[in-house]
């Protein structure tokens, strides 16, 4: 039987798309760097000084930048520094995980503006639904945004989030894995919803707004009620051929049964079942200022557990994709995420002579929002910015009543 062939998409654009592609990359750029100068654009674009001035005026006009000034010290008429309206667009974006909802309003830099965040095991869709909806005016209000400023809505959530056998898991759980999110999000607004992976969600935001700003290569590990990964290539995240590279948390555990997995251990459940076998909680270790003496010395185990067993997994990751870092982030208190990466590193260091180069193992910039703001990037993203495949006509996919439902990209 012949097999389907899968052909090779090239590069070819039109103008239209070449010019679209032009004004994205001149906005990111003003994006991630600062105030900058139609000069300052040219040379880092590669673009030329009429074509920069040409899309920094249609960027003015539409809003997304503004002038912030003149730069002094030079000779003549000093150059004006443009910088990104930060005000210019905004995004909802909401994390759903098997032990918590978050949901965050954010600018076009990126900044958290408003946040509701609710502890909660494994959420059915209506709870979800109606934390969203009884919520996101109130946000919106307090925040001081009107409805018109919206770009869109990011979902971040983990894949096969209803069926994982995740400890305590609801039979009822299941539901998740038929759920349109189109429908969950449609009301109090009707705006275009991306539907990203957790993980993904994370690096990418890490890649607009943290640390992939200096590494264009790095691997995102998100220590959640899972354990997921997210792999950034060149300034693009890599998604595999299925869509599910990353899954470190699916490897086999070291030393333990065939069927035992690394996220078992290594993710928040794995932890809150460290410390219920030593009569505590996870309250007791989230959010918390000092560890109790009993508290510090099971995280302190359980540092050293879940950096060996992410031995191999890291080993991996450095013979196959050599990045330039490896970043750790997720809900955790940023201290203790930092210690494990520290542990990890040190491991690798000591053990792994046998592998040519170690990147460093660090603490992810962003706070232990990453996946609901990584989420809430996806529409400028998709909008506004820079993305593999712009110069590539690609379909939409629509939902059953009938809104586009853009695939995140």
């Amino acid at each position: 039987m012949t097999q389907p062939t899968t052909r090779l998409r090239l590069s070819g654009t039109n103008l239209e798309r070449a010019a679209d592609h032009n004004q994205r990359v001149t906005l990111h750029a003003i994006r991630i760097n600062g105030l900058l100068t139609r000069v300052e654009l040219a040379e880092i674009t590669g673009l030329t000084a009429p074509a920069i001035a040409n899309i920094t005026k249609r960027l003015l006009a539409d809003g997304l930048i503004e002038e912030a000034g003149q730069r002094r010290g030079g000779r003549g008429q000093p150059p004006t520094k443009l910088v990104i309206n930060r005000d210019a667009c905004h995004s909802i974006g909401v994390n759903i995980d098997r032990d918590h909802i978050t949901i965050v309003l954010v600018n076009f830099a990126g900044e958290t503006l408003a946040r509701v965040s609710e502890e909660v095991n494994f959420a059915l869709p209506d709870h979800v639904r109606s934390l969203y909806r009884r919520s996101i005016k109130e946000m919106m209000r307090s925040a001081g945004i009107k409805e018109a400023s919206l770009v869109g809505l990011g979902v971040a959530v983990p894949d096969d989030l209803g069926l994982v056998d995740l400890p305590g898991r609801p039979a009822a759980y299941a539901k998740w894995d038929k759920i349109d999110m189109g429908d969950l999000f449609d009301k109090p607004f009707s705006l275009p919803i991306f539907v990203e992976n957790d993980a993904a969600a994370a690096a990418m935001g890490e890649m607009q707004l943290g640390l992939g700003q200096k590494h264009s290569t790095f691997f995102y590990i998100l220590i959640s009620s899972g354990l997921g990964g997210g792999l950034v290539i060149d300034g693009a995240y890599f998604r595999g051929v299925d869509g599910r590279s990353g899954e470190l948390g699916f490897m086999h555990a070291p030393g333990s049964g065939p069927r035992d997995q690394i996220q078992n251990l290594v993710s928040l459940s794995g932890l809150a079942g460290q410390l219920e076998r030593d009569g505590l909680r996870l309250a007791d270790v989230m959010g918390v200022a000092h560890l109790s003496p009993a508290a510090e010395k099971c995280v302190d185990g359980w540092i050293g557990q879940a950096a060996e067993q992410l031995y191999v997994p890291l080993e991996a990751v450095n013979c196959l994709i050599n990045p330039s870092v490896v970043l750790v982030g997720g809900r955790l208190p940023s201290a203790i995420v930092e210690r494990l990466a520290e542990r990890a590193h040190d491991l690798l260091r000591d053990q792994a002579t046998n592998v040519p180069v170690i990147a460093p193992v660090a603490r992810a910039a962003l706070s232990d929002d990453a996946p609901a703001v990584g989420a809430a990037i996806l529409p400028f993203s998709h909008f506004l910015l820079p993305k593999p495949g712009a110069l590539w006509k690609v379909p939409a996919t629509s939902n059953a009543n009938g809104r586009a439902i853009q695939p995140a990209r």
